[in-house]
């Protein structure tokens, strides 16, 4: 049994936690390892993180969450969080992916300040370090072929075996390493590699590739060096010298990071300008139904026309949920609730909907538009008449007021708000029912008008009730169903674009299984009508269409042309998952 001492010690501690996390909320596992790191003064009582993207490519919700953890960390402990592009391959990067990648991280509300890096500031060092390895008799220069490293490597159940070159000299190894830099030699032809252990039961340990030969033009070194390092080489290394004390890392970096703790160790009592010894530590990455993360397909998506760009409003790209309409409040609080965990496991994006839900309730203010138009003629109101009616802007935030909307003889509503021969509990318009009109009076339908050659309904005649007035009603009606509506003369024509899911099923990690769960309609463009009082809306300007869903502004707007994103429709499914 849990003495009464012991049990008000375990108290004190959580309370402690929490006061030194200035957050409410039990601590995670990194947050309690670096609450413990912060009582034994490791680190000289400092916390430092660092965001490290590599640019190739525009950085997803995956990274998002990276984002948040790295930045976040930094702001609960007071401590510094560096913004760090590791450009360590040149062939796949652009100075493009590095603005676009700025940009994302300032949108979700994180600042880096004057701590912006590159690796590519340190290949002086790094190549210098890799001298000093050498000289310790810890890399050789090795001439097997890519293939032949990955033969001698061995397998899971058997170990490598030593590359025939491994027992070169000092001398020989050095002046290698050194004509490999000068461009003496072609790309492939030779790499650097740590002597390590090729019977190590961890395959990263099995004399990993320092450097190799490339002839590629770098986005900020130009054609200076024909030699790369690595990224498992150069990821510790810029960590060292950037002083960052907790290098917070997705699991399939896990078994990396013996050969992390192996270049800082190797490397700690010789050089001078190391700021810290860092710790890695590996969290979950985010997996979320009906999406890819992987930058290298969704890279393959853009290039091969599967979508319209990096910023398509399908993509789970940052840029391309900005597109779409999310906030950066909505992301945020998605990556907290989805917490930090030890173990992968897939998020359903019904919750990412939930969030944005949530965040725009409170925000978006409320029009109304018809997304599939049938005009409808009200016979008995005067033809020459035009009302202007109130309606509030939003009726979960009082503040934001209310605005003026033109009613006449002549409106249209949603195609599927009426039916001619309707089933049992359907209460939108039908021939000699009645409904009311959002805000307006109550109308019946009396006749149907259809296409003399299709059959299809055009048109309908409708009369309504001048007492029914909202706000001012004194006829005692009573009606089940409430439709929106827009002025057939002052409404404005819209392209309204309604996003599906980009995938109808989660993606299998094969390369060409990417197109194969592509969902065929992920997007639909309508010819739509929106209330006026959208005439001014900007890019980005966001809105409840009242019973259809959430819509942004997208940016192919002009002055002669609305153009609107389904953010989400009004559906909840989390949220009467959680209810449940």
């Amino acid at each position: 049994m849990t003495s009464n001492t012991e049990e008000g010690n375990k108290k004190k501690l959580e309370e402690e936690k929490r006061e030194m996390n200035n957050n409410s909320s039990p601590a995670n596992f990194i947050e309690n390892i670096i609450i413990e790191d912060l009582k034994s003064n490791m680190n000289d009582g400092k916390v430092h993180t660092r965001f490290p993207p590599e640019p190739n490519g525009y950085l997803h919700i995956g990274h998002a969450k990276s984002i948040c953890l790295n930045f976040g960390i930094a702001q609960e402990f007071k401590g510094l969080c560096n913004l760090r592009f590791d450009d360590t391959n040149p062939s796949k990067e652009e100075v493009e992916y590095v603005e676009s990648i700025k940009e994302d991280v300032r949108w979700l509300g994180f600042d880096w300040d004057d701590r912006m890096f590159y690796a590519s500031d340190y290949f002086e060092k790094l190549y210098q370090y890799a001298l000093q390895l050498i000289k310790a008799g810890k890399a050789y220069v090795d001439d097997l072929s890519a293939e032949e490293i990955r033969e001698y490597r061995g397998t899971l159940t058997e170990p490598g075996k030593n590359s025939p070159y491994r027992d070169r000299s000092i001398e020989e190894n050095l002046d290698l390493f050194k004509r490999m830099r000068s461009g003496e030699f072609p790309d492939g032809s030779r790499v650097l590699r740590a002597k390590i252990d090729m019977a190590s039961p961890n395959m990263n340990l099995r004399d990993p590739v320092l450097y190799r030969i490339m002839r590629a033009t770098h986005h900020r070194t130009g054609d200076k060096w024909c030699i790369y390092p690595m990224y498992d080489y150069a990821h510790p290394i810029s960590d060292a010298l950037e002083g960052i004390t907790h290098s917070i890392c997705t699991l399939e970096f896990e078994d990396h990071r013996p050969l992390y703790n192996w270049i800082i160790d190797s490397l700690i009592d010789e050089v001078t300008d190391f700021k810290s010894r860092p710790q890695q530590i590996e969290f979950a990455r985010l997996n979320l139904t009906n999406t890819v993360m992987s930058k290298r397909k969704l890279r393959e998506l853009v290039e091969e026309g599967y979508v319209e760009g990096w910023d398509d409003p399908r993509m789970p790209t940052i840029s391309g949920l900005r597109r779409r309409g999310y906030t950066p409040e909505a992301i945020r609080d998605f990556c907290e609730r989805i917490g930090v965990a030890k173990s992968n496991s897939i998020v359903d994006i019904a919750l990412l909907e939930h969030c944005i839900r949530e965040d725009l309730n409170a925000k978006a203010p409320r029009v109304m538009a018809v997304l599939r138009p049938l005009k409808v003629v009200i016979e008995n109101y005067p033809e020459d008449q035009v009302e202007e009616l109130e309606a509030e802007n939003n009726p979960e935030n009082s503040s934001m007021g209310s605005r003026k909307i033109p009613f006449c003889r002549e409106i249209y509503i949603e195609q599927e708000d009426f039916m001619e021969n309707p089933p049992k509990k359907f209460f939108r318009l039908t021939p000699g029912k009645e409904v009311r009109l959002k805000h307006a009076y109550i109308i019946k339908c009396e006749r149907v008008i259809k296409d003399e050659n299709t059959g299809e309904i055009i048109e309908l005649r409708c009369t309504y009730d001048p007492q029914t007035k909202s706000g001012e009603d004194t006829s005692g009606k009573k009606v089940k169903g409430t439709l929106h509506w827009v002025s057939a003369h002052h409404a404005l024509k819209a392209e309204v674009r309604l996003y599906d899911h980009l995938f109808i099923e989660e993606s299998s990690e094969g390369e060409s299984e990417t197109k194969m769960v592509l969902n065929p309609n992920s997007l639909e463009k309508l010819t739509s009508f929106v209330e006026p009082s959208l005439k001014n809306a900007s890019i980005g300007n966001s809105y409840q269409f009242l019973r259809n869903g959430y819509f942004c502004v997208d940016p192919d707007s002009t002055d002669n042309k609305l153009v609107f994103n389904r953010i989400v429709g009004l559906r909840d499914t989390w949220a009467k998952i959680k209810k449940g």
